[in-house]
């Protein structure tokens, strides 16, 4: 809508002939559960305004359109049913409404809105739904905003101040009151906000800044977590077959893990509520590693020892997973500068084979002579006195 310059009155139309009918929340979530995830995070509104949910605030929603089923309700009850914890994605700007602030936001202005913005109308709006789903839903993970930087200069701005008060005070302490233990995020490209309880990172690993979104640091307060889409793109397109490899995505978990930070893998469902097969082979595959590997990925803690050229590495207790990802620099061992931690014993994990170790005083020294090393993850244990 936006990078067409589609108006709003034009866009609207679509919802006369949405109907995602083969849409089975079950096979969503089991899906999910399979590929190792924890939770799932569910777009209830995009920046498009059309809300998924039976919502009394608006008539642009799922249950105006053919399909007439309340989709946030399916996945809540499902995710219930199933154990795993459910976030709600919820767009903080809207290119539609005419009491969103258009004027000073940056994106939408092709909608064809011509009136002025009225923060305190869109604010209650916004309050009102957002009562909605954590109160009709039962227990809710986290709301995951997004639109914020649609208000401030663009990433990289030495002054990236919103041009408008959005009143986070008021809107987290709803969320907080209704559903305390519901975590907040904002996906804002910054340093978290007062009363956010974890840190967005979108499309980069903290540090690395390759999407050009990233110039923030990353917490050492709250968790911390990076998207990533499948392919290119973060809707269902037909003309996207830049697939990423199963490799290249578990490569994006485990580093992500090596530096403390979560996961979250976007899947862009096809118009007919069906996840294409190029997406669900990957995830299954996913999930086959990650029955095997799991151990060295949950529960973990990173940014105990620094990321290396070859790899990360992540910590359980007194168990350090080291992860070669890499083919080494060097020949026949991987060597962890600086590392004076004692080992007792050093293993490598998918055989138990015991490794060779020296410990100087310049760093650890891992040998690798009679390690194949993993086409995906190449992983050793050490077990630390």
């Amino acid at each position: 809508m936006n990078n067409k310059n589609i108006r709003y009155k034009d866009y609207k139309r679509l919802m006369d002939f949405f109907n995602p009918i083969e849409f089975n929340a079950e096979q969503w979530v089991s899906m999910a559960k399979n590929a190792g995830m924890k939770y799932i995070t569910l777009i209830t509104r995009h920046h498009d305004g059309f809300s998924m949910w039976d919502t009394k605030y608006s008539d642009y929603n799922i249950m105006h359109s053919p399909y007439k089923k309340d989709i946030v309700k399916l996945m809540a009850d499902e995710c219930h049913k199933q154990g795993i914890q459910l976030f709600l994605y919820y767009s903080l700007l809207d290119w539609g409404r005419d009491d969103y602030p258009h004027e000073t936001g940056k994106t939408g202005h092709g909608s064809g809105r011509t009136g002025k913005g009225d923060y305190a109308a869109y604010l209650q709006f916004m309050k009102n739904q957002l009562t909605e789903l954590l109160t009709n839903y039962g227990t809710i993970g986290g709301i995951w905003f997004d639109g914020h930087w649609d208000q401030t200069q663009p990433e990289g701005a030495a002054d990236r101040t919103s041009r408008i008060n959005w009143k986070y005070d008021e809107i987290y302490g709803l969320i907080h009151q209704l559903q305390p233990q519901a975590l907040i995020g904002n996906n804002h490209h910054m340093a978290p906000f007062a009363g956010e309880d974890f840190q967005m990172f979108e499309k980069d690993l903290p540090g690395e800044n390759k999407s050009g979104l990233s110039f923030q640091e990353a917490s050492l307060q709250l968790p911390v977590e990076t998207c990533e889409t499948m392919n290119n793109s973060w809707g269902f397109n037909i003309t996207d077959d830049s697939y990423k490899s199963v490799k290249q995505l578990l490569h994006y978990l485990v580093k992500g893990a090596g530096r403390d930070v979560n996961f979250l893998l976007n899947v862009g469902p096809m118009p007919n509520g069906k996840i294409q097969s190029e997406f669900t082979d990957t995830l299954k595959a996913i999930g086959q590693w990650m029955q095997v590997n799991s151990e060295t990925i949950y529960g973990t803690r990173g940014n105990i020892y620094p990321p290396q050229d070859w790899g990360v590495v992540t910590v359980k207790n007194k168990t350090y997973y080291v992860h070669i990802l890499q083919k080494p620099a060097q020949q026949g061992y991987i060597f962890l500068p600086e590392f004076k931690d004692k080992i007792k014993a050093a293993s490598l994990r998918a055989d138990k084979k015991n490794l060779k170790f020296k410990q100087t005083q310049e760093g650890t020294f891992i040998y690798l002579d009679i390690v194949k090393l993993d086409n995906i993850d190449t992983i050793i244990e050490l077990n630390m006195q």
